[in-house]
């Protein structure tokens, strides 16, 4: 993916090696990145131990929600694909202590595969 596809919305795989370098400071012993997507500003990060959203806010994007979810205190989860007219997909979260998931859109393509994927390995 693209340019083009980060300014649409899409989104697209980071260099894990970036990521880690940048969270370092909040990452746990032990702790490492399995996969890191981008949609414009924000970001889904899957580590070995937790999912990361990170949520840039506002004109500059300097006010950031670090949302840490660990996969243990993930009830169930659905990914909601794109269909022919409506071109937004969509991830929803419930955790354990929660009756309303946590709900993120992302604009279909590969990368919700690779979503659905790391969700399967990682909550269960």
């Amino acid at each position: 993916m693209g340019l083009l596809d980060g300014l649409l919305g899409n989104a697209s795989e980071i260099d894990k090696e970036k990521v880690e370098e940048d969270f370092a400071p909040i990452m746990a012993d032990g702790e490492h990145f399995e996969l890191a997507l981008k949609v414009i500003r924000d970001m889904y990060l899957f580590t070995n131990k937790r999912l990361l959203l990170v949520d840039k806010q506002g004109v500059t994007g300097k006010r950031t929600e670090y949302h840490s979810i660990p996969y243990k205190s993930i009830a169930h989860y659905a990914v909601i694909t794109s269909g022919h007219f409506d071109l937004d997909g969509e991830l929803q979260i419930w955790t354990a202590n929660s009756a309303e998931p946590i709900t993120k859109e992302i604009k279909g393509g590969e990368t919700l595969v690779n979503l659905q994927k790391a969700l399967a390995t990682y909550v269960g």
